[in-house]
């Protein structure tokens, strides 16, 4: 009989931060050190790592230990350099750092420890190497195609039967398994397989490979002499890692779409026990366990919640009778766990590191020492070192876990916020909500130049003339100086500005696609195996009857300009406006604003507008200086324009008193920024938004999303939108009907690149016909020396005031 194992959690509060949101002076919450002892992340969650943290290289993605224990070695898979690393383990310390051009999950020791198979991912082969006390030698290599795109086989999880030296490796994109003669280094089989497999592993005590099929909530297993199909057993959603129970009779299988470990018993085909990692037992997705691993006994289970940035332990000792031993903080993002055969070590791969950072040299990804600077290559990735706790030691860190999350920690409910409850309850006044996502850029690079914001001048590049409607209305309503994108890049921001979460999918596949080594953009709409487990906020709207449109979000254009618009996504389907053109950075924003226009009049007359509605107003991504296109100064002069259209049309309507608007970046990877790269522009417009005010409050992308819902009647989606604060401080009880009027633009938004402007060739040879096809790093250097100058390099910097909590001084505001 199947049981669900729910983990024990508390609610343990942790801090109460004086606030105040009339005027009086308080602590600061923004992203670094915190109390000495945690780091606060740009998403509200912290981390306090247990153990001794090593520093690796870009998206540690999976780690083997040696059969002795000396070392640990791991496959690092980021945006930017890639590279298989050796660890001394007794030493804490990368002795060896091999680069590689691809590579992606797949590493396996075998012949009892002197090799090593590393996936090499999308250039599609298998790196075999000698391993001699810690050292690497390539010996060969085994190539099953050519490198994308001319071949698509993307390899990635890799096991090595020893007894009979066959090498097995997924082939996720063919959805496939090659079985390869390691003595004549020849493909036996492939394998034919349902859905997007992620890795394999060999029974030690049974005739089987099993298959963790990450699209298809199954696990395969396979028979290792006739290499078919034997089984197909049932899981949860996106299962991915495996481990194999010491007597066999059972497998663990971490599905990190649903905060579970699917317990399947291998000889009855079936599963027989849902464990769940999550924090609380009635917590949304969002945990993302993905990667599991057992004690030496063989009666703990270690899971990897990615999410939650712990691991869970549970005692399996009894069969179907898991029960919860606690939690352990980790870093950021674990993404395997392994334990060092024969001594008391856990060692935690952590995909993000261990702390969000600032990039002021972000524009100059060319400048000397500044590469790494661009988000997607900033957050570098750490080894947590952890002796396996005792019970005692285990309720300790249970307690840090809860402490770090704001779903358990109460930090909200302990803040002495003014609610203003009228406008958060069921008879809201605010019945529609317009939700305009924009494109990649930061805080510092748009809000700079302001006077009272925590702004760095120096690396103000569209401030008030070019973006004249955004800062009259800051000006005019809220500034945000403390608002933070959830994502690194577009990718994995469009999933969570509309879910509030990105799965493991998304976190994991997005590193490779843009550092160009391979796979398609599978991340707005068309690929079921990149959603989240709830949808996103249309279907939420869709559960809840709410009624909803996109307007050029996960929507596609026709063939011709005059052709319909069409969802990528089957829930949108029926939703979209069929004429306001999607992703098309040659095509106006000012157009796209007036198509808007002609709807919501119809609606307004018919006193049908949809109470929930989406609009991608995508153009200040810019062209960089492509030959006969748009500045981006022009274009993002333009953009600024047709949203100050936008707002003034909507204030000026009889639906102004029921109406908010809210304005985010998806993301902020095209810019730099002096507190953190994840630090965006944010805009939150209505009657009862404040006034000339400026909320330094800590928010995220989902501290928005949880806004929308709380005035849409809507549930959280995910665990990061029910634990986000919601933008409370920004909001007042009393409507000021008063309007808002577009300003004219200040720049000229028809200017063309000029001939000679620097990076054109750069720029004309980028691909701008979809989201982040481009190198973005390379886009950043662009944008900065085509405003600054050619020959710029970032000034010394000149910041606003502003106060970390515990700080002795006071903010300015």
């Amino acid at each position: 009989m199947k049981r669900k194992i729910f983990t024990l959690a508390a609610a343990f509060a942790i801090l109460s931060v004086l606030y105040s949101g009339c005027g009086l002076r308080s602590n600061i919450l923004i992203p670094g050190k915190y109390n000495n002892d945690k780091i606060l992340l740009s998403n509200g969650w912290k981390l306090s790592p247990a153990g001794e943290q090593i520093a690796v290289g870009d998206l540690p993605l999976n780690m083997v230990i040696s059969p002795d224990g000396k070392y640990a070695v791991l496959t690092n898979n980021g945006a930017g350099r890639q590279s298989v690393q050796v660890l001394d383990i007794a030493k804490n310390q990368v002795v060896q750092t091999v680069p590689l051009s691809k590579a992606w999950l797949g590493i396996a020791f075998y012949n009892k420890g002197r090799k090593l198979a590393v996936s090499g991912g999308n250039d599609s082969k298998v790196f075999l190497y000698d391993f001699n006390s810690g050292n690497l030698q390539l010996s060969d290599s085994i190539v099953l195609g050519e490198s994308w795109p001319k071949s698509k086989l993307w390899l990635g999880g890799i096991t090595v039967d020893d007894n009979n030296a066959v090498l097995y490796v997924t082939a996720k994109e063919i959805d496939a398994l090659y079985a390869i003669d390691l003595s004549s280094k020849k493909v036996m089989k492939k394998v034919s397989l349902p859905s997007k497999p992620y890795t394999c592993l060999v029974s030690s005590k049974n005739p089987y490979v099993y298959v963790s099929l990450w699209g298809g909530r199954q696990v395969a297993v396979l028979d290792k002499s006739s290499l078919e199909i034997v089984k197909l057993i049932s899981t949860g959603s996106h299962p991915n890692d495996m481990v194999e129970s010491k007597d066999g009779k059972y497998l663990f299988v971490s599905n990190a779409n649903q905060n579970t470990v699917s317990v399947l018993d291998i000889e009855r085909v079936k599963e027989i026990e849902t464990i769940n990692s999550a924090l609380t037992p009635d917590a949304l997705p969002g945990s993302t366990p993905n990667s599991v691993a057992l004690s030496a006994d063989g009666t703990k289970l270690f899971v990897a919640n990615a999410d939650n940035n712990c691991l869970a332990v549970m005692d399996i000792s009894t069969p179907g009778k898991s029960k919860s031993l606690g939690f352990i903080p980790t870093g950021w993002y674990p993404t395997a766990v392994r334990v060092v055969p024969g001594e008391d070590i856990l060692m935690v791969a952590n995909g993000k590191g261990g702390t969000s950072k600032p990039n002021p040299q972000g524009p100059n990804p060319y400048q000397k020492d500044t590469m790494d600077q661009y988000i997607a290559r900033l957050l570098l990735g750490t080894v947590s070192k952890i002796t396996i706790p005792s019970i005692s030691e285990m309720s300790a860190y249970s307690q840090a876990v809860f402490e770090n999350s704001p779903l358990t920690n109460n930090e909200h409910k302990n803040r002495t916020i003014s609610i203003p409850e009228k406008l958060f309850c069921k008879d809201s006044p605010i019945k529609h909500v317009i939700y305009i996502i924009r494109e990649n850029r930061t805080y510092d690079q748009v809000f700079g130049d302001i006077a009272g914001g925590n702004g760095d001048t120096s690396l103000c590049l569209f401030g008030e003339k070019v973006t004249p409607n955004a800062h009259a209305l800051v000006k005019q309503f809220t500034l945000f100086d403390n608002f933070y994108a959830d994502a690194e890049v577009s990718a994995d921001g469009h999933n969570w500005s509309n879910g509030a979460y990105a799965t493991d999918y998304v976190e994991k596949n997005w590193p490779t696609n843009y550092g160009h080594r391979g796979g398609e953009y599978e991340f707005e709409g068309g690929y079921p195996i990149a959603y989240p487990e709830n949808g996103y906020m249309w279907d939420n709207c869709k559960r809840n009857n709410v009624t909803f449109r996109s307007y050029g979000e996960f929507a596609q254009n026709g063939k011709t300009k005059d052709a319909d618009v069409t969802a990528t996504i089957e829930s949108l389907e029926g939703h979209v406006a069929p004429h306001y053109r999607s992703w098309d950075l040659n095509y106006s924003d000012v157009d796209r604003v007036n198509s808007w226009i002609n709807e919501f009049d119809a609606f307004e007359k018919s006193g049908s507008l949809p109470q929930y509605q989406v609009i991608k107003l995508a153009n200040d991504h810019t062209n960089g200086t492509g030959k006969n296109h748009l500045t981006p100064r022009a274009m993002i002069a333009q953009n600024d324009y047709a949203l100050g259209l936008l707002v003034e049309h909507v204030t000026k309507s009889s639906l102004w008193g029921s109406t908010a608007i809210f304005v985010v970046e998806d993301d902020a990877q095209n810019g730099a920024d002096h507190v953190d790269a994840h630090r965006t522009v944010a805009l939150v417009i209505s009657p009862y938004t404040k006034r000339q005010f400026i909320d330094h409050e800590m928010y995220s992308t989902s501290s928005m999303v949880r806004t929308m819902e709380l005035f849409l009647g809507l549930p959280p989606m995910s665990q990061y939108d029910a634990s986000a604060l919601p933008m409370y401080n920004s909001f007042m009880s009393s409507p000021d009907m008063s309007t808002f009027t577009h300003v004219e633009p200040k720049s000229d938004i028809f200017e063309k690149n000029l001939a000679d402007a620097y990076g054109q060739e750069r720029s004309d040879a980028m691909d701008f016909t979809r989201e982040d096809a481009i190198d973005e790093a390379s886009l950043n250097d662009i944008l900065w020396r085509s405003i600054k100058g050619i020959h710029s390099t970032v000034p010394a910097p000149v910041r606003g005031a502003f106060v970390r909590v515990n700080d002795k001084e006071d903010d300015d505001d």
